[in-house]
């Protein structure tokens, strides 16, 4: 009689051979993998209470971003699982795991915040490490999870790194888009929002500076005037158009004191800073002011750098600047109309006289210090002084556009 061969006894885990995919009963690891599967949904589940005990950022959000993090924590456990099932094959783990959320999450949630989710997702994970991984392969669970660790925190770097790129280049753009409309005169409520976008925070002055851009990176020039305007504790919307830098700053100094601490960035050339205005949408006044006085800056070659356009309001005018003759014969020569016809007369021979006290008072048979009094009207009602020689040409030019405008001659 032949004796029956014994039979195996079938190990406990044979059973579990049966149902196991091929991939998995031929890993190195395979109880491990098995194990970790099994636990990857209470792991995530784990993490996200620790969160919510330990983070108070977290349990302040609303519940729509708390949603996404925890699909970020599922994403994560997931992430790992089949990374320590093909070790070996190069993965986006940035978009295995962050590729569940939304773009917008990186704003809503900081890089330091997110390090504390990824931080105590990891750390739940590592003190389930014992629990998980089959007996004997504790050490080979925590090193490949240490690695995983980092790989994460590169992919963190990289998901911020990327949104911040995306949104500079989307600031930059928006920036651009307002800078263009205050220049062209095209400021609408539509540019009030996409400043208030890029933190403008509406500053009661503003003014608009305009001059040559260096040549180069534009982007560095850029970073240059915001530099100077933390610097003077100002407001700035800048941009380089073409071969022209232009800022829009608000603060509380005056014009050339704001110019003066944002000039070091313009290439050599003249530079205008128009006149002050209340709000954004003023500014667009203020730009074409400056634009209009750097284009007659050639006729003044020894203007100061920075000049006021207002200071250009001459030359300006010449040029064919409408809204340097309109203000030219509006602050001055109405003015001094109003105040009677001596204060003009006296200015106009005045002036006729090359500057001369004497002259002019043989002229108008009057006593020199007549002429003096009434000279002192003109600075007081215009602020311009006959004085000055700069000034007299300011105001030569006022009597010459007001007189035409009497005429009907001015256009």
């Amino acid at each position: 009689m032949r004796q029956a061969c014994p039979v195996a006894k079938p190990s406990p885990h044979d059973h579990d051979h049966d149902h196991v995919p091929d991939p998995v009963r031929g890993h190195p690891h395979a109880a491990t993998l098995r194990r970790l599967e099994k636990s990857s949904g209470r792991l995530a589940q784990n993490a996200i209470a620790r969160m919510d005990e330990q983070l108070p950022w977290y349990r302040a959000m609303p519940p729509e971003n708390r949603s996404w993090i925890g699909l970020v924590a599922q994403a994560g456990v997931a992430a790992f699982t089949e990374w320590f099932r093909h070790p070996e094959t190069p993965r986006a783990i940035s978009t295995d795991v962050f590729g569940t959320a939304p773009r917008e999450l990186t704003r809503a949630i900081s890089l330091r915040q997110t390090v504390e989710m990824v931080r105590t997702t990891m750390a739940v994970c590592e003190e389930a490490i014992d629990e998980v991984a089959a007996p004997g392969d504790e050490a080979i669970l925590r090193e490949a999870l240490l690695v995983y660790a980092r790989e994460i925190a590169f992919a963190t770097a990289q998901v911020y790194a990327q949104a911040a790129e995306a949104r500079g280049a989307w600031d930059a753009r928006l920036e651009s888009l307002v800078v263009n409309s205050v220049l062209s005169g095209e400021a609408d409520e539509g540019v009030l929002s996409r400043a208030a976008a890029l933190g403008w925070g509406s500053p009661d002055r503003i003014v608009v500076l305009l001059g040559t851009a260096p040549n180069g990176d534009s982007e560095l020039t850029v970073e240059a005037i915001r530099r100077a305007a933390r610097h003077a504790k100002l407001q700035v919307l800048t941009g380089v158009l073409g071969d022209k830098l232009i800022v829009v700053a608000g603060g509380d100094g005056d014009p050339m004191k704001v110019a003066k601490s944002l000039i070091g960035p313009f290439a050599a050339g003249p530079v205008v800073a128009g006149p002050v205005v209340g709000d954004l949408l003023s500014a667009t006044k203020s730009a074409q002011a400056a634009a209009a006085g750097l284009k007659a800056c050639a006729a003044w070659p020894d203007a100061p750098r920075p000049v006021l356009a207002d200071d250009l309001l001459p030359e300006r005018a010449m040029a064919g600047d409408r809204a340097a003759r309109e203000q030219l014969v509006e602050e001055i020569y109405s003015p001094l109309e109003e105040a009677g016809s001596a204060l003009l007369e006296t200015l106009s021979v005045y002036l006729e006289q090359a500057s001369s006290l004497e002259g002019a008072a043989r002229m108008l048979f009057v006593h020199p210090n007549t002429v003096r009094y009434r000279l002192r009207r003109v600075t007081d009602v215009t602020g311009w002084s006959p004085s000055d020689v700069r000034s007299a040409f300011t105001l030569r030019i006022a009597l010459i556009l007001g007189r035409l405008s009497d005429s009907g001659q001015a256009s």
